[in-house]
């Protein structure tokens, strides 16, 4: 259902809410059990892009579902292992988020880049391929809203020092557009300032290279040479000089995809080097299941504030000089408002949304009051015994249907997303969300809970729009 305006009114007193429609507005979705189970065929796209708006977008997809181009069932981790390097993943984002290295916005050369998710980067899922170099090489990314330097493996580089990937390794010297970024130029010292930089080499031809280095939380790392290269996101639309890591030094767990994209808010971002293009703006669609395909759009943010093109606004800023975050300020589960106060949720710094961390983390009040209203409307099922990341699991075995609640966020300004009913709720019959910590901490939207919407990022204009149903 498209995003709609309720005006409400009691007595004298109107109150605006603006809803973005994910599930059922009456509180209950009822659904086949056969939903829940892993589809190994690559479906037809459902992709749903307003053509008015988008500048130009690119096929995305899950990493281990059948659509990726390296998919391979036996390379496919176990529900537990993806957990628990999403588990890692959200303590670095909430680590991060809740140090108090951010200035003022009038000082924003002082805002500090965090120490990077690193190893972390694993429990990425969503791909993208673009293509490399001129003439263009396909690459197959991993897209990250919490990463700012994009990287791609690069040859030469042995089998010691890169890892295996599905496609080869991109080649410098078989481009005519590839360029080396010199030391002695503001790239290369932003690049040092926001702790990528790794100094300065002198190359076998006498000229000095400027080095990036990504040290990662787990000690391992990603190491090469700053570059330039034409990335092409579709035929018809590139980006000429655009900034990356040529990697031939890599220790860590990372393979099987060719690098990352990085979506970030730092100067270093494909965001951030696009801005004069396409405004600062990117949007992107997660689709309900990993058989199926979404989008990744560069652009669309509508031109004016009276033409939201079936998109819901809420406020959105740049914290640590990378991360997406939003205030929560209500949750309801079966179309009732959890009876949590405001100023509890006004307790936690924020709401990091990102596009890696695999379901959503709240604050310990706020978790709590959600997980006994789910378990309430859910009691015609059994609940299975809780695990390290998942306390609200049920046995659906013996039944042909599932009756789900409903589960609506709601933001600054009144914005509320019904968050798709059942694949934006449940992961493997389990609700898809957990506790991050006390109520001061951040909390965090992961990706099952963002299925079916497009979430546009207007950075230029800080603010987050959510559309339901756009793939």
């Amino acid at each position: 259902m498209a995003a709609s305006h309720l005006l409400v009114c009691v007595v004298i007193l109107c109150t605006s809410y603006y809803l973005a429609h994910g599930g059922d507005e009456h509180g209950f979705v009822t659904v086949p059990t056969s939903s829940f189970e892993p589809d190994e065929v690559c479906s037809d796209s459902r992709v749903n892009i307003e053509p008015s708006r988008a500048d130009v977008s690119v096929p995305l997809v899950h990493r281990h579902g059948p659509c990726a181009s390296s998919h391979n069932s036996d390379d496919t981790p176990s529900m537990t292992e993806r957990l628990g390097r999403s588990r890692a993943r959200a303590n670095y984002i909430r680590s991060r988020a809740s140090m108090d290295t951010v200035t003022t916005q009038d000082d924003d050369t002082n805002v500090t880049i965090p120490a990077h998710l690193g190893g972390f980067v694993d429990s990425l899922e969503y791909v993208v391929t673009v293509g490399l170099g001129t003439p263009s090489v396909s690459q197959t990314l991993l897209m990250d809203t919490g990463s700012d330097l994009s990287w791609v493996q690069c040859a030469p580089c042995n089998s010691t020092a890169c890892y295996p990937q599905k496609d080869p390794l991109f080649d410098p010297s078989k481009s005519s557009t590839y360029a080396l970024i010199p030391c002695n130029t503001d790239a290369c010292r932003n690049l040092t300032a926001n702790d990528y930089g790794n100094g300065c080499t002198t190359g076998g031809g006498g000229d000095a290279q400027c080095m990036f280095s990504i040290e990662y939380g787990d000690g391992s790392h990603t190491r090469g040479v700053y570059s330039e290269e034409t990335l092409t996101l579709t035929p018809g639309a590139t980006v000429k000089d655009f900034r990356f890591g040529c990697a031939r030094d890599q220790d860590g767990s990372n393979n099987k995809y060719d690098g990352l994209l990085g979506l970030g808010g730092a100067p270093e971002s494909l965001v951030s080097q696009t801005s004069s293009v396409y405004g600062g703006a990117f949007s992107y669609c997660l689709p309900a299941r990993n058989n199926e395909a979404g989008f990744l759009t560069l652009g669309g943010a509508p031109p004016s504030a009276n033409d939201t093109s079936g998109f819901v606004f809420a406020p959105m800023r740049v914290e640590v000089g990378t991360f997406y975050m939003v205030n929560l300020t209500g949750i309801s589960v079966a179309g009732k408002l959890l009876d949590v106060p405001p100023a509890v949720f006004a307790k936690s710094i924020g709401t990091v949304i990102d596009s890696g961390t695999v379901i959503t983390y709240l604050p310990k009040t706020v978790n709590s009051a959600l997980r006994t209203a789910f378990q309430s409307a859910m009691s015609a099922y059994p609940l299975l015994p809780p695990n390290d990341d998942l306390d609200t699991c049920y046995n659906f075995t013996g039944f042909s249907n599932v009756t789900v609640p409903t589960v609506a966020l709601t933001f600054d300004g009144g914005v509320t997303m019904d968050l798709d009913a059942p694949n934006g709720i449940l992961l493997d019959g389990c609700l898809a969300f957990q506790e991050s910590g006390p109520d001061e901490f951040p909390a965090i939207l992961g990706n099952v809970n963002q299925r079916k919407f497009e979430v546009l990022y207007d950075v230029d204009h800080g603010k987050v729009g959510f559309r339901a149903g756009a793939c």
